[in-house]
């Protein structure tokens, strides 16, 4: 267990002395736990300040990481526990299990070292041993144990996924795609009637009626159609990618056939037909980057999705959307050529770098044009985000 350490006291000139202890306690959470509520920030504090009243320490300053992944010290508030302890005057970093600090035992030690430097030491409360080299290493195998578990776990998840995927079932989807709900134990589709009907008449639009996907948004906008996620407009690329997507596409029985195991093939109606929902079409491996502004450094995290050879999908068969095999060849043929719709929409011209941010908020800004009444139209930049809430935006224009 961890025991107490000797700190500084703090004389009348604000200075520390020997006699007082102080202590930074710490804490973190990661968006996966936030979800989970198992690694509540609250309940992280609330430990270590029992720890510190029974022990005697005073509180020097209680930093928190939430959403952050253990796996980098690239974390805003990792970042204040070094800045502070470099300052000097602490005696202990406190955090309730060794994991809070970081994931990898690389990074224990690493810290670990840096400051003993400033006469500091790192402690968890779930700690097993002492400051002995026996301690440190018993500490170390521990942590190599636990990382070894973590491994364990995200692979029987990740096998766990497939076998689903494999048996006929949806898995991994927090959201269902628009036009279905999920039946009552969540792993395959159920129609949405309501949803269903505006999916409809995206294909028979763009099918049958010869209608552009510009023009379907511009109907919908102008008509007021509730888009899928609540955003103010509908999307051209939400519209290209519903067209191409299995899941809307009716399949025979013999075709599903093809891409289920016989198993799942067994549990279906012959004389029925199927969507295809995919599973493992990307592989995303997600890491975390650091960005400097003039007030600091924040972090973000950033994914990256590259495509699987198709041979590795997994076709999991949901119910029938009820649109017409034509309606969705008719549509997927009429937009077979269109080029990949831009995330800046008809803008022809970029600031350096193609990027620029709020200065309010420091959200990624959009690009827009206002039409005139002149033979150019004004181009923008503007703040998606205050501009959805009703805010004045921070917009830049490219003259």
């Amino acid at each position: 267990m961890l025991t107490s350490e000797e700190g500084l006291n703090k004389g009348k000139d604000g200075r520390y002395e020997a006699g007082l202890k102080t202590a930074i306690l710490y804490a973190r959470v990661s968006t996966d736990e936030q979800a989970r509520s198992g690694h509540s920030l609250a309940q992280q504090i609330e430990a270590l300040r029992a720890y510190t009243t029974r022990e005697g320490y005073e509180i020097l300053e209680e930093v928190k990481d939430p959403g952050q992944n253990g796996a980098s010290l690239e974390r805003p508030g990792m970042d204040r526990v070094r800045d502070l302890v470099a300052a000097g005057g602490v005696s202990v970093v406190l955090a309730q299990d060794r994991d809070r600090f970081a994931r990898e035992p690389a990074y224990h030690y690493l810290l670990r070292k840096e400051f003993v430097e400033h006469g500091t030491k790192l402690r968890a409360l779930n700690d097993r041993g002492d400051n002995t080299p026996e301690g440190e290493l018993t500490d170390g195998i521990l942590d190599q144990l636990a990382k070894f578990e973590r491994a364990k776990i995200a692979e029987r998840t990740r096998r766990g996924r497939l076998r689903r995927a494999e048996e006929g079932k949806i898995v991994g989807n927090k959201v269902p795609n628009y036009g279905f709900r999920f039946n009552d134990t969540r792993d395959n589709y159920v129609v949405n009637p309501d949803a269903m009907a505006v999916v409809r008449r995206i294909f028979h639009a763009v099918g049958i009626g010869g209608e552009s996907l510009a023009g379907v948004k511009k109907a919908f906008d102008g008509a007021h159609v509730p888009t899928p996620g609540g955003a103010r407009f509908w999307s051209r690329i939400f519209l290209r990618r519903l067209i191409l997507d299995d899941v809307y596409k009716p399949h025979t029985f013999e075709e599903i056939s093809e891409i289920v195991s016989p198993q799942v093939a067994a549990r279906l109606d012959s004389g029925k037909r199927y969507g295809v929902w995919w599973y493992g079409r990307n592989r995303v491996t997600k890491h975390q980057v650091a960005e400097s502004f003039a007030d600091g450094t924040r972090y973000r995290r950033k994914s990256k999705s590259v495509p699987k050879p198709r041979t590795e999908w997994i076709g999991v068969p949901v119910s029938d959307s009820g649109i017409p095999r034509e309606w969705v060849d008719a549509a997927r043929e009429a937009i077979k050529d269109n080029r990949r719709t831009s995330n800046s929409g008809a803008r022809f011209w970029e600031l350096s770098g193609g990027i620029a941010r709020c200065g309010v908020c420091n959200s990624r800004m959009q690009a827009t044009s206002v039409s005139t009444h002149s033979a150019h139209p004004g181009y923008y930049y503007r703040c998606a985000k205050r501009w959805q809430d009703g805010k004045d935006a921070a917009q830049t224009r490219r003259l």
